[in-house]
C-alpha cells in the first residue's frame, strides 16, 4: 500500500465507480493522485524495484533447488511472493536467448591479411579477378609476382593464395555443380519439366514446391551461406517451437495422471515452472562456459568445461522425476516407470517438431 494522499474526488478514475475508502470495490485501483512529486516517483521506483527483486530471487532459489516447490505453493494460493509462472518463463526464456546469442561461438574465425594494393584490398581484387575471367591460374600467376616485387611477404601471399583456392571452389557456376540438385540442372529445367513433360516425369505438387524452395533459397548463395542462414533462422525460431510444445508436454502429464483429481490447468503451471527451470539452467551452463572461455583455450580448460556441462545436464535430467514425485505425491516406483515412458513419448513428439521447425526455417531463410 502506498503512503501517497487519497484524492477528494471519490468517482474511480479507472471504472467512474462510487470510492468510499482507499481501493475501489469494483476494480482495485487505489484512490490516490497520479502526479507526483519527484520524491514520490523516486520512493515508488524503489519500492517496486525492491519487491520485485526479493520475489524474483526468491523465486529463482526455489525453481533451482526445490523442484516443484514453486508449482504447489501457486496452486496452494500463495501467489504475491513469487512471480506468476507466465511471467517468469517469457522473463527466462527472453533472457536466455537474448543473452545466449549474444556469447561468442566456439569456432574460431582465421584472421586474414589484409594487403592494400592500387588502393584496394587484394581479396577484392581477387575477387574481381575471378568474376571478369573466372581463371585461377592467372590470379595465382598475379600473386606471385607481387610477392617478387615485395608487396607483400611468403606468409602473406601464402595467405593469399588460400584465400583464392577457397574462392574458387565456393564460385558456383551452375546449379548441376552444386548441392541438393535432385537431378535438375537448374530451377528453369525442374519448372520446365513439371509444365511441360510427360505426367510420368514430373514430380508431386508437394515435392515440386519443396524442391522449388530448395533451388530460391540456394539461388546466389554458397553452400557454406546457406548454412549459416539455416542455423541462423533455426535457432531464433526454437521459441516457437518451446510455445508449440509446452501445450503437449502438460497434456501427456494429463493423460498419466488422476482425472479427478487434477485439471489441465495444474499440468499447464508445472510445464511452465518445469520449462523455466530448463531454460534458466541452459543460460547458466552457457555463461559458465564463457566466463571459463575467458582464461583461454587449452585441454584442461576443455575438460573443465565438459565436466562442468555433463553435471548441469545430468541435473536437468534428474530434475524431472523428483519434480514429478513431490507435486503429484506417487511412489519413487511409479515415478520412474511414467517418467521413462514419458520420456521417450516426448522425445518422438519433440524430435517431429523440430524436423517441422528446421523445414520451416529452411524454407524461409531470406
Amino acid at each position: 500500500m502506498s503512503h501517497n494522499k487519497l484524492r477528494t474526488d471519490k468517482t474511480c478514475l479507472n471504472c467512474n465507480h462510487v470510492v468510499d475508502q482507499r481501493f475501489c470495490p469494483n476494480c482495485g485501483q487505489e484512490n490516490i493522485d497520479t502526479r507526483k512529486t519527484f520524491y514520490q516517483l523516486f520512493v515508488h521506483f524503489f519500492e517496486d524495484l525492491t519487491h520485485y527483486e526479493n520475489s524474483f530471487w526468491k523465486t529463482i532459489r526455489n525453481l533451482i533447488f526445490k523442484p516443484a516447490s514453486l508449482t504447489k505453493e501457486y496452486l496452494s494460493g500463495k501467489r504475491m511472493s513469487y512471480l506468476a509462472p507466465i511471467r517468469l518463463y517469457i522473463f527466462i526464456s527472453f533472457v536466455t536467448f537474448f543473452i545466449v546469442s549474444l556469447l561468442p561461438g566456439g569456432i574460431e574465425e582465421e584472421k586474414e591479411t589484409v594487403t592494400i594494393v592500387n588502393g584496394k584490398p587484394v581479396t577484392e581484387l581477387i575477387k574481381d579477378s575471378l568474376i571478369a575471367k573466372k581463371d585461377s591460374i592467372n590470379n595465382l600467376i598475379w600473386i606471385k609476382n607481387l610477392e617478387k616485387q615485395g608487396v607483400f611477404d611468403q606468409k602473406q601471399s601464402d595467405s593469399l593464395k588460400k584465400i583464392l583456392i577457397e574462392a574458387t571452389k565456393n564460385q558456383t557456376k551452375d546449379d548441376s555443380e552444386s548441392y541438393m540438385n535432385f537431378g535438375y540442372k537448374n530451377l528453369k529445367e525442374l519448372d520446365s519439366i513439371q509444365k511441360f513433360g510427360k505426367p510420368e516425369d514430373k514430380e508431386y505438387s508437394f515435392v515440386y514446391w519443396f524442391m522449388k524452395k530448395v533451388y530460391q533459397v540456394k539461388e546466389g548463395r554458397t553452400k557454406k551461406e546457406v548454412k549459416e542462414r539455416f542455423v541462423e533462422s533455426f535457432l531464433r525460431n526454437i521459441p516457437k517451437a518451446l510455445f508449440i510444445y509446452m501445450p503437449l508436454f502438460a497434456f501427456i502429464l494429463w493423460l498419466f495422471q488422476n482425472k479427478k483429481r487434477w485439471y489441465y490447468f495444474d499440468h499447464g503451471i508445472f510445464t511452465l515452472h518445469y520449462f523455466s527451470f530448463l531454460l534458466l539452467a541452459t543460460l547458466i551452463m552457457e555463461l559458465i562456459e564463457a566466463f571459463i572461455r575467458l582464461f583461454g583455450d587449452n585441454p584442461f580448460i576443455d575438460s573443465t568445461v565438459g565436466m562442468i556441462n555433463f553435471v548441469i545436464v545430468c541435473y536437468m535430467l534428474y530434475y524431472f522425476f523428483p519434480a514429478h514425485h513431490r507435486f503429484y505425491g506417487q511412489s519413487r516406483i511409479k515415478t520412474i516407470i511414467k517418467g521413462i515412458i514419458m520420456f521417450f513419448i516426448n522425445i518422438f513428439i519433440l524430435t517431429l517438431i523440430l524436423i517441422g521447425i528446421a523445414l520451416y526455417s529452411f524454407i524461409n531463410i531470406h
